[in-house]
């Protein structure tokens, strides 16, 4: 059965197993997943992320991080899906909480917060946004 939202799967498998305190998940991987996970890490919100790779199969593994027993990430959700793309121009990408969260941007020139897409003046697709 194929995926028709793998980015959607990805963020409901982080926060469902973010739910149950589980270490880590993992996830088949792509390079948009990978990218979007190096972007959790950088801001802080993830511990780590690796590529395992058995043979064909490439597998994503994605360290979770919590802080007194609960979970850094209070809110992931999907902003653009398959059937409604949301895509904005660097001056019009939505702020998440006045700017305490972030909104994960895919650009011409890469996946990147939405703070640094605005300040390369960049715009595109929204993929999700996390708090």
């Amino acid at each position: 059965m194929s995926m028709s939202d793998p980015i959607s799967d990805m963020l409901a498998r982080i926060k469902n197993a973010q739910g149950v305190n589980k270490r880590d998940v993992r996830l088949p991987a792509s390079k948009v997943k990978h990218a979007i996970a190096n972007v959790l890490r950088d801001e802080g919100y993830i511990r780590d992320v690796q590529v395992e790779e058995e043979g064909a199969k490439r597998t994503l593994v994605i360290e979770l991080k919590y802080v007194d027993g609960r979970g850094v990430i209070d809110r992931l959700d999907r902003y653009s899906k398959p059937g409604r793309r949301r895509y904005y121009g660097h001056s019009d990408i939505p702020r998440v909480l006045n700017g305490l969260g972030i909104a994960i941007v895919s650009t011409s020139k890469g996946v990147m917060t939405d703070a640094r897409a605005r300040a390369e003046g960049h715009g595109g697709e929204v993929l999700c946004l996390v708090a």
